[in-house]
Parts: C-alpha cells; structure tokens; sequence
C-alpha cells in the first residue's frame, strides 16, 4: 500500500469531506481548516485526505476535486473556501502541478486552484465531523451534496464506494 496524505480546498468542508468520504481508496478524512504560508496562511476551510495510491491515483483525485467545486471561479468567498491543493512534499507538488496542467484541457475556463504547502491543519468541531453520514437528509446535504456524489457516481463510478457507508473512514 503506497499512502499518501494531501489537503483540497475549495469549498464548503462538509461537501469536501462527503466527496472523499465516497471514494474507494480513501483511507480517512478529516475535515476542517488548511493554512498554507503568507500570503496564503488564514486557514480556509478543506479536508486531509490519506488514501492508498495503489487502489486510486492522485490525478483521479485532483480530477474529482476541480470537478465538485468552483475550481474555475476566483469568487469573493475564496478566503473562507480558498481553491486549493495543499501538498506535503516536493514530489507530490510536482505530480499535482502536472496533473492540473494536463486536465486544464477539459475546462473551457482557467482552473484558478493553487499547488499551495501544506503548513497546518485545525479540525472543525466534532459535532460537524462525518455531516453527510449523520445528515443527508437534511436540506443542505440535498441541494449541495448529494449533486456532486451523483456527479462522481456519472464520471467516476470506477472509484466511487458510497458517502454514507464507506468502510475505510
């Protein structure tokens, strides 16, 4: 088993963390606030992703992530959901670098999420911790979860395992 950690941002960290929470290969997650250095060191909401790169590769989950945010929208919220992928090593900022050159051909618009270090992380509070598996019926899991879960159950049913009950989180 090849794991690897990596943070994404770019959205609200109870969608972010719903996203992976569905994805074969995705050994944890915890959600909450990723800083980075200055210019870029307020914590942004985000989600810490350990996965086993053997069973799901770092482009699947890139491609996943620019695909169930705004990833081509530099909105004024971008403090508070800064479009991001926070790396833990120069290898993994290469691969991702590469990684988003190359899918910035599926896009009609420039993917505006940036290869930031990673430089700390502040769990949200444990009552907002596995919100999609304790909440999915309630109106904002509805309207703004559940679309990007069936947006990866279309696009990437390969890898998709199930929000609500994957047994790796």
């Amino acid at each position: 088993m090849a794991t690897v950690k990596i943070g994404f941002g770019g959205g609200c960290h109870w969608c972010t963390e719903a996203v992976f929470q569905s994805l074969r290969g995705v050994t944890k997650v915890e959600q909450g606030f990723i800083k980075s250095h200055a210019p870029h060191d307020s914590y942004s909401e985000a989600a810490l992703i350990t996965f086993d790169s053997s069973v799901i590769p770092l482009d699947v989950l890139i491609d996943v992530h620019l695909r169930t945010h705004a990833s081509t929208s530099p909105h004024k919220m971008r403090g508070k959901y800064r479009s991001s992928i926070y790396v833990l090593s120069q290898q993994v900022a290469a691969e991702t670098s590469a990684v988003l050159e190359k899918l910035q051909g599926g896009f009609a618009d420039k993917i505006v999420t940036m290869v930031l270090p990673f430089d700390g992380f502040k769990p949200s509070l444990e009552q907002f911790h596995d919100y999609y598996r304790t909440n999915s019926e309630r109106p904002f899991c509805k309207t703004y979860i559940d679309p990007k879960l069936a947006k990866i159950r279309r696009q990437f049913g390969n890898y998709y395992a199930s929000a609500s009950t994957n047994p790796s989180n």
